[in-house]
């Protein structure tokens, strides 16, 4: 499965690695808040190096919809019932900068962008209410939302009974802004090494980055992983691993162009692409949805099925070109972690928890980041990086975060049961499904993929969690805190660092 974004996107070339070399800092993670970072870190002439373990945006920001806004379905709704408004404006300021780096830097770069307004709406009666606290809480912060009239409704691209609008937002083709973002950092001295695995950080008494070519040492690091790949912190008990899927259609005629959230659920999200803002020639349609917590759905493929089979009814839509899934973590306190990762002596800092609205929440907390890896003034930066990184703690996040660690003693404990219950040897899997069964007590994850069986250990190596099959991605997921692996047992993303032991 590979995204829309993926189908033309120019290929980045890196430079060979030398293990030992020494650079002012290193960059994990060549998604957007790593490149943006690097980038701007270079362009002001730090010597950086960027590490990534495949390709550039080769997990979730290669994979989203590409909607660069400040109405982002029901967050800051969200946001405002568990905080005071000072937060939530924060919280937008944060974002507002974000999406102006990203629509100031995609035209220095020469990457075509189109203006859209962006929906939050609601599909019945039932999301009303949600689209008008939305409304309210945007309005409090500062947005120039509007709620939108019969005649609007009456003509979207989508069937809604209500929604809040939000004009002059943008669409982008995310690959096409991230390639010219690694070749922009090349350009300007950056060095990028890619296929390179990182598998730790050590802060004392140099900061080293050990990969699986050897050690880089810096003066300062920053891991642009997703999720940070250092317990410091506890960050994967802070923050809820969630997968959403796309797929994209032509369309057998025009629609209008806006970006359209659902407020309520099933969560429906919609925008077309254009000439002007994607890799084809020809105009599409990508629908997004099927949202669910990393390993905890009965069928991915199922979900999936359903979303498409939705748009087919619903809208104007001929072959579907692609299918796609990406990953994103939501912190427990619903406001992203950017910052000094602790008992690193201030040498490590790190990003997490954007949401699933990282094309504002990235290019933000890589501003953040290299305004202090710059030593920038306190008084000399925006007020939201203060605001958003001494926030307290409130009612709201901690009974979040209370009921979120329940669900994963629920999870360990049913895949525990679950694994006992079938011992090996076990029926050979059909092509795309997998089997946990155990051998001797230990849990063991059994695929059959384009035509071979395999064996792993189905334990994480995280924090011992029973992996569950993903039938639509053809993996093995953690449903603790959302690790992920191959079917051979190739680490892909998470808080693991290791890949899964294989087993005859």
């Amino acid at each position: 499965m590979s995204s829309l974004w993926k189908q033309h996107a120019p290929g980045t070339i890196g430079i060979p690695f030398v293990s030992g070399a020494r650079h002012e800092v290193v960059v994990v993670g060549a998604g957007l808040t790593g490149l943006a970072a690097a980038y701007e870190l270079a362009r002001s002439g730090v010597d950086v190096a960027l590490v990534e373990r495949g390709t550039v945006g080769e997990l979730a920001s290669g994979s989203n919809t590409g909607k660069v806004s400040l109405l982002q379905g029901t967050t800051l709704s969200s946001l405002r019932s568990g905080h005071p408004a000072s937060l939530v404006r924060a919280y937008v300021d944060a974002n507002r900068d974000g999406f102006e780096w990203m629509t100031g830097t995609a035209e220095r770069l020469g990457v075509p962008l189109t203006s859209r307004t962006a929906y939050t709406y609601a599909q019945d009666e039932n999301g009303r209410r949600a689209v008008v606290k939305e409304y309210d809480a945007a309005r409090e912060a500062g947005l120039a939302v509007r709620l939108v009239g019969d005649e609007e409704l009456g003509s979207a691209a989508v069937p809604m009974v209500a929604a809040v609008a939000l004009d002059d937002q943008r669409a982008i083709d995310p690959m096409r802004m991230l390639a010219a973002l690694a070749d922009a950092f090349v350009a300007a001295g950056g060095t990028l090494h890619l296929g390179v695995e990182v598998g730790g950080v050590k802060v004392f008494p140099n900061p080293r980055v050990e990969t699986d070519r050897g050690p880089l040492f810096a003066s300062r690091v920053v891991l642009a992983t997703g999720i940070p790949i250092l317990d410091r912190g506890l960050y994967w008990a802070k923050v809820s691993g969630m997968r959403s899927a796309c797929v994209s259609f032509t369309l057998t005629e025009p629609l209008p162009d806006g970006m359209y959230l659902s407020a309520d659920e099933p969560t429906r999200s919609v925008r077309t692409v254009l000439p002007g803002d994607g890799p084809a020639e020809v105009a599409q349609i990508v629908i997004g949805g099927a949202g669910h917590p990393v390993g905890r759905a009965e069928s991915e493929r199922a979900m999936l099925d359903e979303l498409a089979e939705w748009a087919r009814q619903t809208l104007p839509v001929g072959e579907e070109t692609h299918r796609w899934s990406a990953q994103d973590y939501t912190s427990h306190n619903r406001i992203p972690f950017i910052g000094t990762m602790p008992r690193s002596l201030g040498r490590v800092r790190f990003a997490t928890g954007y949401a699933k609205w990282g094309l504002t929440n990235a290019p933000a907390a890589a501003l953040r980041i290299v305004s202090e890896l710059r030593g920038e003034k306190m008084s000399d930066r925006p007020r939201w990086m203060t605001q958003l990184g001494t926030r307290l703690t409130m009612p709201a996040d901690i009974a979040q975060g209370a009921a979120e660690n329940v669900k994963v003693g629920l999870a360990a404990a049913k895949g525990w049961a679950g694994a006992g219950a079938d011992a090996v040897p076990v029926p050979q899997p059909a092509e795309g499904e997998g089997v946990v069964a155990q051998r001797g007590g230990h849990p063991i994850g059994i695929s059959t993929t384009a035509g071979e069986t395999r064996a792993v250990s189905a334990v994480c190596p995280h924090l011992g969690g029973v992996l569950e099959w993903n039938d639509l991605e053809c993996t093995w997921d953690c449903p603790l805190h959302a690790s992920r692996f191959t079917a051979s047992g190739d680490r892909i993303e998470g808080p693991a660092t290791r890949s899964l032991r294989r087993v005859d």
